[in-house]
């Protein structure tokens, strides 16, 4: 633990705290609060221009906020001592002289933080880059370059891990190492906090996320959570050539029935086996009979309708 302030629980937990970015007439960020605890992988989620950028750059002191605060372990990331041991950092694909080796390029880096010339080596195993050790940067493909920015930002072993789109280029093979490497740091009490577009990996990655759109928060919490709070939840999909007499069938009960626009009805409020039982009794012929589960994607869709991104 580099900082002798803070206490063993608290010294990884980011805090966001009413963090607000004027740029001249767009207001980028708006009064935004939210806190992301350690042992756990964070999904920073929000369509483009919610302002998410934004907010991890002003996290990491690259852009002064116009008001409130973000602290990491109860500091500002400009005052935490020795910031490269505590937070690690991947805001784009890494950057390196063309003609610099993999290895070299975190030699340097190490150099200039005062870390052991072996840490190049074993963070390049990390992330599984070993046998690219030795090729120059102008030759990484753009996966094995977030896989170098990945390795960069944990030269210093951080506590936390702050990442913007790190799946970015990467095959499924990568995104799946990607996902056991991230949840294997969360799982040594580190604080992981991924802001990405996929969805559908977010909601295999994530313990929990946050929602943003137009610089506001949305939503907080965990995934199940998230996905549990959505008004329509779980879901019948029928398809019938007797649509009406199906309607009507369910008319007494507690459930609401409605057209998806694509010929099926969408039954919320009972179960498949209960709407089986109504087409039987009512004589209706069923072509299609299925549960839908709400998942991210389309939690995150119904959430953020209608909230344009601002920047």
């Amino acid at each position: 633990m580099t900082d002798g302030q803070s206490s063993p629980t608290n010294d990884a937990q980011i805090v966001v705290s009413g963090l607000t970015k004027q740029y001249k007439n767009v207001l980028a960020v708006n009064n935004l609060s939210f806190t992301v605890e350690p042992g756990r992988v964070t999904g920073f989620l929000g369509p483009n221009g919610a302002g998410k950028t934004t907010t991890l750059r002003m996290l990491l002191n690259l852009v002064t906020p116009t008001a409130g605060t973000a602290t990491i372990g109860g500091r500002r990331y400009p005052d935490l001592a020795d910031p490269l041991r505590h937070v690690g950092a991947v805001l784009e694909a890494s950057s390196a002289h063309k003609g610099r080796t993999g290895v070299n390029h975190l030699r340097v880096i190490s150099a200039a933080a005062g870390l052991p010339r072996q840490r190049a080596d074993e963070a390049l195993a990390l992330v599984g880059l070993t046998p690219a050790a030795k090729r120059k940067f102008k030759g990484y493909s753009l996966g094995m370059k977030q896989r170098l920015g990945i390795a960069a930002a944990m030269l210093g072993d951080p506590r936390v891990l702050i990442l913007d789109e790190p799946a970015n280029g990467l095959d499924p093979e990568g995104i799946r190492w990607m996902r056991g490497f991230l949840k294997g740091l969360a799982a040594e009490g580190r604080t992981v906090l991924v802001s990405s577009h996929l969805l559908s990996e977010m909601q295999l990655l994530a313990d929990d996320v946050v929602i943003i759109a137009a610089g506001q928060l949305v939503r907080q919490g965990t995934v199940d959570q998230v996905i549990g709070s959505m008004a329509q939840g779980v879901r019948v999909r029928v398809r019938t050539p007797q649509a009406d007499a199906l309607t009507a069938a369910l008319a007494q009960g507690p459930a609401t029935v409605e057209a998806d626009g694509q010929g099926a009805l969408l039954i919320a409020g009972v179960d498949a086996p209960t709407v089986g039982r109504a087409a039987l009794t009512a004589g209706v012929e069923l072509h299609e009979l299925t549960t839908e589960r709400p998942d991210l994607e389309r939690v995150f869709l119904e959430l953020t309708a209608g909230k344009a991104g601002i920047r």
